[in-house]
């Protein structure tokens, strides 16, 4: 199986604080990938880095066997990378309507029909409050229009930043099967999670970032299994 993206020794620095510290991963093609670890532990500045939103201090990505490394954020997104923010990031006093046009923003137009269809079918409540304010959204409904948003696009990876953050257990349920149809579908993702349990037993693979350092891989299942992994996060 061929790899979506690979990163060679990844390092970013906020001034003299060293947040990454030389990593590697590799994502393969049309697979689930979760980054786990605790808070701090350079998770979400991994995805800044690998989106072009924060520059590295050293390393390499491959994105389909291209260099990336050194593109700036808009060409990232135009290669088909879209992350998904963590805090959704939604525009509260725009429309559901207009938040999801804005996704396909970089096809020149407001989205194809069968692009809204796929976000409607994945989420149908977003339908049903098409016109209202994205600001009267529940939390759990936020969360479903920024995959939403970022899923029209078109994305050829999907990144996610902490998609779980604050939800009930029934909408967390909710969003990982929309997550287990995008990946059924064929989309690649890289799932960054707090909520170590839930992402390990979606993804087919798994790394742990501990204090900016890559210090476990192996599938989900088997990191699920792993002491370290049970002692440090899995609360047994």
């Amino acid at each position: 199986m061929s790899n979506a993206l690979e990163v060679r020794g990844l390092a970013v620095r906020y001034g003299h604080v060293q947040a990454v510290r030389g990593i590697d991963f590799t994502l393969v093609q049309n697979g689930i990938t979760a980054l786990v670890g605790a808070n701090g532990a350079g998770k979400t500045t991994t995805l800044l880095a690998l989106s072009g939103l924060i520059p590295k201090a050293q390393g390499q990505v491959l994105f389909e066997g291209d260099d990336i490394t050194h593109l700036p954020a808009h060409k990232i997104v135009a290669r088909g990378i879209i992350q998904v923010p963590e805090g959704r990031a939604i525009l509260a006093t725009m429309s559901i309507k207009e938040n999801l046009e804005l996704g396909a923003y970089r096809f020149g137009g407001n989205g194809r029909p069968q692009d809204f269809d796929y976000v409607f079918n994945l989420f149908p409540r977003l339908r049903e409050r098409l016109h209202g304010l994205a600001g009267n959204l529940s939390g759990g409904e936020q969360q479903m229009l920024a995959i939403g948003r970022a899923l029209m696009a078109r994305p050829r990876l999907l990144l996610l930043d902490e998609p779980s953050m604050g939800l009930a257990p029934l909408i967390v349920r909710e969003i990982f099967q929309a997550l287990r149809t995008i990946h059924e579908d064929g989309l690649t993702l890289l799932l960054v999670e707090q909520n170590v349990r839930q992402a390990l037993r979606l993804a087919q693979y798994g790394y742990v970032l501990e204090n900016g350092n890559m210090v476990l891989s192996d599938t989900g299942q088997q990191l699920l299994q792993h002491p370290r992994v049970i002692q440090a996060y899995l609360g047994v």
